[in-house]
């Protein structure tokens, strides 16, 4: 069915798989946050692990989430300039550690992401 490395990979898909195709336009963009902070905590862990393949991995993961939140942007709100511009430093903060690892600048950006996320959850579960 999937062939990823290992259990916890497979596991990992298949629940965002589900994440995905139950969620309104909302817990959409938090799915992304989620997988952005997500992503960015296993790169800082594997960087610490000394484990390459999996930092780069995760670094991938980082920057797909970023575009889904880029690509999702309904530039007719006025928030959308100031997110956009959140994005791209984002997006520059992953690609620099591509190049050279600052563990720093990504738990900063984690630690923005994952207040987002947080706020953004309250929202959505006021919705429902």
């Amino acid at each position: 069915m999937y062939n990823l490395r290992s259990p916890a990979e497979a596991y990992r898909k298949i629940d965002f798989d589900a994440r995905v195709a139950g969620a309104d336009p909302g817990q959409l963009v938090l799915v992304c946050y989620e997988q952005l902070g997500t992503a960015l905590g296993s790169a800082i862990h594997a960087s610490q692990a000394s484990d390459n393949a999996r930092k780069s991995a995760a670094l991938t993961r980082a920057l797909a989430a970023l575009t889904a939140l880029q690509l999702g942007l309904d530039h007719g709100q006025p928030i959308a300039a100031t997110l956009s511009t959140l994005f791209d430093s984002a997006r520059h903060t992953v690609l620099d550690s591509v190049i050279q690892f600052d563990v720093s600048a990504l738990t900063r950006l984690k630690q923005d992401v994952t207040e987002i996320a947080g706020a953004l959850r309250s929202a959505v579960n006021v919705r429902e």
